[in-house]
């Protein structure tokens, strides 16, 4: 059974002062989306579900989807901030998604296989796409999931900060993710400030997280039931958000599931910020010169 890729769009691109998702950065208007469903399409994904938000359905529909009528099944599924599991409400005054976490369980209605999750605003490479499809394609059983472990030095911004999972490993598997924040350049290491206002310095083939995580259909039964905790324990934070990586720090230290680190060759790049924009345009431009990209990819 070909895996199927499951597309976080539902985020509101605030640092970025616009949908993102549909901001038309190659050559001929190609989204960052488009080069994904390329890629993962050329690598052995089978289906495509995209989680979005209400309020963009028809731009999202006519924009995006019409592109790969013909090419891939897609099924979109929507994340709002009032789909919460029985018994519980939005608390009064919140207005913030609940985060990736969340995002990712709208999908459970709809796969029924082994899936990847992906940005839809972040270019992952194909490299990425053919060893998550590969690892996905021979899954089996239950509480084995995957990660592909980017090189810190392959996903900074010169245009500012960013939050990274940084990464621990032994033996190739996943034993912690640490949420990072403000990591930037200072000269040409990478640094950030410790919980205790220390400067840290990390290597440049450190493994981070770019939530490109794949996983079989049990991790949708974890979700709704750490989920409820995060409610309970979150139910006066406005702001609080119910990431992938909590989820995944909780399965992984009780040793109720193992997390495989795929390492890739590929180079991340994105738009967080709007001054990303110029570079990334020229870097779709290059691809496409390159021959790594056709003139025309739908």
């Amino acid at each position: 059974m070909k895996p199927t890729l499951f597309v976080l769009a539902a985020g509101m691109g605030s640092r970025y002062g616009g949908l993102k998702q549909l901001d038309g950065l190659g050559p001929h208007g190609e989204t960052i989306m488009d080069y994904s469903i390329y890629d993962a399409i050329r690598s052995g994904f089978g289906k495509v579900v995209f989680v979005i938000r209400h309020d963009f359905e028809a731009d999202f529909r006519s924009k995006i989807l019409s592109k790969y009528e013909n090419h891939i099944p897609t099924e979109v599924v929507f994340q709002s901030i009032n789909d919460l599991p029985e018994g519980y409400t939005c608390p009064e005054g919140r207005t913030k998604p609940w985060g990736t976490n969340h995002a990712l369980l709208m999908g459970k209605n709809v796969i029924n296989e082994p899936f990847a999750i992906i940005n839809a605003d972040d270019f992952y490479g194909q490299d990425s796409f053919k060893v998550m499809a590969e690892a996905l394609s021979n899954a089996t059983g239950e509480n084995e999931y995957f990660m592909v472990g980017f090189r810190i030095g392959n996903t900074m911004s010169k245009s500012g900060t960013v939050a990274r999972g940084i990464c621990e490993t032994n033996n190739g598997y996943l034993t912690g993710v640490v949420e990072r924040t403000a990591i930037g350049y200072k000269g040409d290491d990478i640094c950030f400030t410790d919980e205790n206002g220390v400067e840290q310095t990390l290597a440049p083939e450190t493994p981070v997280s770019m939530n490109l995580w794949g996983f079989t259909p049990d991790y949708f039964k974890y979700s709704e039931d750490y989920f409820k905790r995060f409610l309970d324990a979150n139910k006066d934070n406005l702001k609080a958000e119910f990431y992938v990586p909590l989820l995944i720090n909780e399965l992984v230290t009780s040793g109720k599931a193992k997390v495989k680190v795929l390492d890739t060759t590929s180079k991340w790049f994105g738009v967080t910020y709007a001054a990303d924009r110029p570079a990334v345009v020229a870097k779709f431009a290059e691809l496409h010169e390159s021959g790594e990209y056709p003139e025309k990819m739908f």
